[in-house]
């Protein structure tokens, strides 16, 4: 049914054009998604949060977000989240290229994988490169640039664990690490995704300083910077769409090595 899966974060809670809703059946649960036509593709979106931000980081049903977008056909994902900026300035893009997630799991505490059952066919161990996939990446960039969205392109992204913020320490130890920017969503999704083979790209929107890297932004601020997250990451997802190509949604930056097959 569809070619696209995207997946959205805080502040975008329906998808800004005429979809046609439909609940996906999975046996990790239901899934909530919206089909539509855009720039020559049918693109399945998800609101990760549900509207009205009913899902908190830890009550995210990834797995069957996830394993929806491929039931329909999804040959690609592309996402989006709201994040705190650790290395970089809020208010400025990043276009991620690297993902620290070392506890790999998922809200619930299980591992992070779409492989549950011993022996079920397909199962193996997630070999990848690159965790967001370099074709989708650059794609995004140019999408950028074609509409004047300043971007960092690369950084590492780090998933925590909400749904409260990181402390100070553990942001000095991510910034030690490297870190670009940080929030509690997506380690599960690029994983996931690339269990199912299915290339996967990520872009920021800092609306904060990470904790203890300056003073607290008022309320009145945070709430301008997540309005201006859901005007221009949208139009960056958009636009990328357009600009897509069949060659663009391959997985070559790694594999499943797979036992049982």
């Amino acid at each position: 049914m569809i070619s696209i899966g995207v997946i959205t974060g805080s502040g975008t809670y329906e998808m800004p054009v005429e979809f046609e809703p439909h609940t996906v059946e999975t046996r990790f649960g239901e899934a909530e998604v919206a089909v539509f036509e855009h720039g020559g593709w049918t693109v399945g979106g998800v609101v990760r949060h549900g509207k009205g931000h009913r899902h908190l980081p830890h009550t995210i049903e990834h797995r069957a977000n996830l394993a929806a977008l491929e039931k329909l056909g999804a040959k690609a994902v592309l996402a989006t989240t709201s994040v705190g900026a650790v290395d970089g300035v809020p208010g400025k893009t990043v276009i991620f290229d690297d993902l620290h997630f070392p506890e790999n799991r998922l809200p619930n505490g299980e591992p992070c994988t779409i492989f549950t059952e011993p022996g079920e066919p397909g199962r193996g161990h997630l070999i990848a490169v690159e965790p967001f996939s370099p074709k989708l990446r650059e794609k995004m960039k140019l999408a950028a640039d074609d509409l004047g969205i300043e971007a960092d392109i690369g950084g590492v992204y780090a998933h925590t664990n909400g749904p409260r913020f990181e402390t100070a320490s553990e942001i000095r130890a991510l910034k030690n690490l490297g870190v670009a920017a940080t929030s509690q969503t997506c380690g599960p999704e690029a994983v996931l995704a690339g269990e199912l083979e299915m290339p996967y790209a990520l872009a920021g929107f800092p609306v904060n300083y990470a904790t203890g890297l300056a003073e607290p932004e008022p309320k009145e601020e945070l709430d301008r910077l997540l309005g201006l997250s859901a005007e221009t990451l949208p139009r960056l997802l958009f636009k990328t769409i357009e600009t897509l190509e069949e060659s663009d949604l391959s997985f070559e930056h790694g594999y499943v090595y797979r036992f049982g097959v």
